[in-house]
């Protein structure tokens, strides 16, 4: 540590390093998986600035307004309230993304289905089709995947794509809505309230249908850290006691609503990756399913084509 970051945590001023340290060491008593990233974004937001900036003023002591915030967020945050709320945003698939407690926090995991979309978009613009791909997303929430499906769509799929996003929550279709206007893509996505596809007529419309929908059992629900159970939305995680009900729903409402060979993606707990996997193997619409595995290795997509 240089002497003047040294200096920065000593004394009686509160330094952007001191505050930094304490509340990193705080964070971590109260069981933070990353208590030091979550001190550096909260304390960015009370400043309101970048986190990088936060490294050139180790040694500068904020004002009371801007310390008084970061005990406010450093309080909440404490109690459990996750980082992304407080904030009011989460960075998914490069964009960032307006998150309230109405709808679930965009996880890393669901980056797996943009991309297996985008990858699959490139393969149809191979065989030459042609006209805009009709995608629906199923569970839409604060609308992270058709946005950056929609987004980057058009590097892989010159002709583009028609989305219809929907979701049971009237407010996660507000945020999703403003999300899409912020990224600049609402002329492109029609937005649906009701459960599953039901809003959707019964015939083949989509190439696409994807869906990062409630899979967690009562079992897993009840282990969940207190930061998820207590704050983010049950009714976008908690699927009942086997967490494979929704699940088996949406594959039997997608079959007649996707093209033949289109493809069914949909994210899933790794406990219920083999039972998912007998659901779609009993069903004769579609052929055998495919899993894509996560960072830690764990079967996290499931993929299924429409024969």
């Amino acid at each position: 540590m240089s002497e003047q970051a040294k200096a920065a945590t000593t004394g009686d001023a509160w330094t952007v390093l001191r505050l930094l340290t304490w509340t990193t060491d705080f964070f971590r008593q109260r069981g933070s998986d990353s208590p030091r990233l979550d001190a550096e974004v909260l304390l960015a937001h009370a400043l309101d600035c970048s986190r990088i900036e936060l490294y050139t003023a180790y040694s500068s002591e904020p004002g009371e307004a801007p310390r008084s915030r970061f005990r406010e967020l450093v309080r909440r945050r404490g109690d459990g309230v996750p980082v992304a709320y407080l904030v009011g945003y989460r960075e998914f698939y490069s964009l960032r993304l307006q998150v309230t407690p109405a709808v679930l926090i965009p996880r890393p995991e669901t980056e797996h289905v943009v991309i297996l979309a985008l990858d699959r978009a490139k393969e149809i613009a191979k065989q030459a089709a042609a006209g805009p791909l009709r995608i629906a997303d199923v569970g839409t929430g604060s609308g992270a995947i058709a946005i950056a499906v929609a987004k980057h769509l058009d590097t892989v799929y010159p002709a583009g794509g028609q989305f219809t996003a929907i979701d049971l929550s009237a407010e996660a279709l507000e945020v999703a809505r403003a999300n899409a206007t912020t990224h600049q893509v609402a002329d492109r996505i029609d937005f649906l309230q009701g459960d599953l596809l039901e809003p959707v007529v019964a015939e083949p419309t989509f190439q696409l249908v994807l869906s990062n929908p409630p899979y967690v059992s009562q079992a897993e629900y009840d282990d969940l850290p207190v930061t998820v159970r207590e704050h983010e939305p049950s009714s976008a995680l908690l699927a009942g006691p086997d967490g494979t009900e929704l699940i088996s729903r949406l594959i039997d409402q997608s079959a007649p609503r996707l093209v033949d060979d289109g493809r069914l993606i949909i994210e899933l707990s790794p406990m219920i990756a083999d039972a998912c996997g007998d659901l779609i193997a009993a069903d004769d619409r579609f052929g055998s399913p495919s899993f894509t595995k996560d960072l830690a290795g764990h079967r996290r997509v499931l993929v299924a084509s429409r024969r």
